[in-house]
């Protein structure tokens, strides 16, 4: 069973943007102020145009071991699958160190233990071990409970927006622009996950510019979300780290109601929960498909894990500085693996095999 065409629809619209939800925002706010749209929208733009040649990409129908190995030999097939699969295990460092700040922040009235988040780590080594194919009952589910909870949300703070904290439009500076799309890049690797994924399902008519679409549109969301947030927190959005569940907060009648919008909140965490473990997931995969043993997939995963579960808890005393050394340090291997890698091997292998070069 592969995933289907309305899956990977589902994943470009409605997971995707949930992992630019927390700490995104007011890393924007503090570095492009009020324009923090225009980073936002530039990278969205770029990846809808990469996630349009991965699509294209997807037509041969073949995973991108097998497409490095039918082109270049089963070692040069394992060279480029172990490098991909510790660019997912990198990235996928910045959105668990995110969740990790999210739980602690959000579900706690008082600072809980260090180690209260260590059990993330046991559902992510067990979805990790599973096929890629099993994405797409995930994606059935969380799709309809990111439009709950981010339409919850969103009504519930319209109240409290003045979308005119916006303006004027450019007042930032092109400087900030550059600034904004650079360190950004450390949460646009959507291309990236879906790289992974080609030859897992089929490609039908169309799929590029629908898929294409779907990204864009939940592209809309997000700014709409990013609009909304600068709306509520003007000048102070810089100090809200955890953004989504802040906007919500003023609602009027939330007095006499309670925190209703937990429901949406936790809507959207848990679907954030399983955005965090797609990269782990999709890099396990990667290596398992690499060196053919299926049979070392909960291995992969339970080494992967472990991994990633010393290096958060190494650096628990450090969040900033980590997030700073991902988004700011080392963003240029960002586009390396999202951009470059991408079109290299659409111009390599785009065509279908009974096309002719002319």
């Amino acid at each position: 069973m592969k995933l289907s065409s309305r899956q990977v629809c589902f994943f470009l619209a409605a997971v995707s943007p949930v992992g630019k939800m927390v700490l995104l925002p007011a890393r924007l706010a503090e570095t492009a102020q009020n324009d923090l749209l225009f980073p936002v929208l530039a990278h969205l733009l770029i990846q809808a145009a990469l996630i349009f040649c991965v699509l294209l990409l997807s037509r041969r129908e073949r995973t991108l071991c097998a497409l490095v190995k039918g082109a270049a030999g089963n070692a040069a097939a394992k060279i480029v699958c172990t490098l991909f699969a510790a660019f997912l295990l990198f990235a996928a460092f910045l959105p668990i160190v995110e969740q990790k700040i999210m739980v602690r922040s959000i579900f706690y009235d008082t600072l809980p233990a260090h180690l209260v988040f260590a059990p993330f780590f046991l559902l992510s080594a067990y979805l990790a071990s599973r096929p890629l194919r099993t994405l797409g009952r995930m994606w059935d589910i969380l799709a309809p409970l990111f439009v709950l909870g981010m339409a919850g949300i969103l009504v519930l703070a319209a109240g409290s927006c003045d979308l005119g904290a916006l303006s004027p439009a450019g007042a930032a500076g092109a400087g900030a622009f550059g600034s904004g799309v650079r360190i950004t890049c450390a949460w646009f690797f959507d291309s990236a996950l879906l790289l992974a994924l080609i030859g897992h399902f089929p490609y039908s008519k169309g799929l590029a510019w629908k898929g294409t679409l779907c990204y864009l549109g939940g592209g809309a969301l997000l700014l709409l979300f990013l609009a909304v947030f600068y709306g509520v927190f003007g000048e102070v959005a810089v100090l809200q780290t955890v953004a989504f569940a802040r906007i919500s907060a003023f609602f009027s009648a939330m007095t006499v109601l309670g925190r209703i919008d937990y429901l949406f909140l936790f809507a959207l965490a848990f679907v954030m929960a399983f955005f965090a473990i797609l990269p782990l997931q999709e890099a396990v995969g990667t290596l398992t498909e690499a060196f053919g043993t299926p049979r070392l997939a909960p291995l992969f995963s339970v080494g992967a894990n472990v991994l990633m579960l010393a290096a958060v808890y190494a650096l628990h005393f450090f969040p900033s500085g980590s997030v700073a050394a991902v988004t700011q340090t080392l963003f240029w291997i960002f586009p390396l693996f999202t951009a470059l890698l991408p079109l290299l091997l659409l111009l390599l292998f785009g065509r279908r095999p009974h096309e002719k070069i002319s």
